[in-house]
């Protein structure tokens, strides 16, 4: 007759009340994944394996059904792309319509790298946030770590199953006999230790410390919002200020480090920047013999209107409109907007432009007129006159002299 192996051994049960479920070691892998499939197939649901290192089969021998949290974040990245579309076509089309650089309000691809961002950033969250949730963490303390063989080894050599006793099929000797016929060398029954009471001097004097701490709490932020409305002439403190408190001095101030006693320098005589010498009055500022031309002086061919509606559709068009009315998107925004503030711009196709030379309207262009503001540093000198020539063609598709029709189309205008 053969002599039968030692049967494993089994601490004491908890008492009464008290027990959270059996907790039992393994020495390998293959001993484990056995294991989990008894306790699989017993029918047991509140149980869980915990090894030092990842088992390739181990889901299988649990049972595990995979988890939802794949389809919930793929939900909430379909979610971040229809947000993000939404949020940019209500912005661009309904709330503040403003055309950039010619494309339509509604655009596609436009739009793509904020529906891209918001994807990834709902989609990312969720993961992080339902990972979180499905695992219940964080979770600090477990009652499994009453066992001092899983504390000290369920990271290093271990294996271990846990069957809790919350388990609707859940009997101790049922439970202990299970994993003790399933190659456990150790059962141990776990009990939930009893919560701990503080000390008498802590709950005596908790309650005022906390609430001190407390108020202590407030006053950073309190200091914080005094900084941002009490003007200070002192700078932030730095350890390496560099330049950052190097003197300074305002335009048209007096500063004696210089003989004329001025902050501003002036330039240095008979010097211009490299490329920007300006020498032709006409093509640069407009002006023939001190007053404004009134002659392209530019080559007209197709290449130079096109050119000029390229120019005026992105810088023109949102205030004046595409047929130079001055009802541009910007411009009807802003008028329902600020009803009474707002100045409409002036029509480019009316009398006062179409009389004005074409030196003056290049001018306006450079400087500015009234609201307007100047786009001479954003418009090259060629640009502008190509746009001055596209407003001519504008001007007079709006009113075309009769002696520029023909003969026939002339008869039936006098008629």
């Amino acid at each position: 007759m053969s002599e039968q192996a030692p049967p494993p051994d089994v601490a004491v049960a908890a008492p009464p009340g008290h027990l959270y479920g059996v907790l039992a070691e393994f020495d390998d892998t293959p001993a484990l994944l056995r294991a989990a499939a008894k306790v699989r197939d017993a029918g047991y649901r509140q149980w869980d394996t915990f090894t030092p290192i990842p088992i390739h089969g181990l889901d299988g021998a649990m049972g595990i059904r995979r988890t939802l949290l794949p389809w919930v974040v793929f939900g909430a990245g379909i979610a971040g792309g229809l947000g993000g579309l939404a949020m940019q076509w209500w912005m661009n089309v309904f709330d503040y319509p403003y055309v950039v650089s010619g494309k339509p309000l509604l655009s596609i691809p436009a739009f793509v790298p904020i529906i891209f961002e918001v994807v990834i950033l709902l989609a990312a969250i969720t993961a992080f946030v339902g990972m979180l949730m499905f695992n219940k963490l964080p979770q600090l303390y477990h009652t499994w770590f009453a066992s001092r063989a899983f504390a000290s080894r369920v990271t290093s050599d271990r294996f271990f199953i846990g069957i809790e006793a919350r388990d609707p099929q859940f009997d101790l000797d049922r439970a202990k006999q299970l994993l003790a016929d399933a190659g456990s060398t150790n059962v141990e029954v776990i009990a939930e230790p009893d919560p701990p009471q503080l000390p008498a001097w802590v709950r005596k004097y908790a309650a005022p410390v906390a609430a001190v701490l407390l108020v202590a709490a407030l006053v950073p932020p309190l200091l914080v919002a005094k900084a941002r409305v009490t003007p200070n002439q002192n700078t932030r403190v730095q350890l390496i200020p560099d330049m950052d408190r190097q003197p300074r001095f305002l335009p048209q101030s007096a500063n004696s480090l210089f003989l004329d006693n001025r902050s501003m320098r002036p330039l240095v005589p008979g010097t211009v920047a490299a490329g920007w010498a300006e020498l032709d009055p006409v093509f640069y500022r407009g002006i023939a013999d001190g007053e404004w031309t009134d002659a392209l002086p530019v080559e007209v061919d197709r290449a130079l209107l096109v050119r000029g509606q390229q120019r005026y559709d992105i810088f023109c068009m949102p205030c004046h409109g595409w047929d130079g009315e001055g009802r541009g998107p910007a411009a009807v925004t802003g008028q329902e907007k600020s009803p009474a503030t707002w100045v409409m711009p002036t029509s480019l196709t009316g009398p006062v432009v179409r009389e004005r030379p074409d030196g003056h309207i290049f001018n306006t262009i450079t400087n500015g007129i009234r609201t307007m503001a100047p786009y001479g540093d954003q418009i090259r000198p060629a640009d502008r006159w190509a746009i001055v020539a596209y407003m001519r063609a504008l001007q007079l598709s709006q009113a075309v002299p009769l002696d520029l029709l023909p003969p026939g189309q002339r008869e039936q205008m006098r008629r």
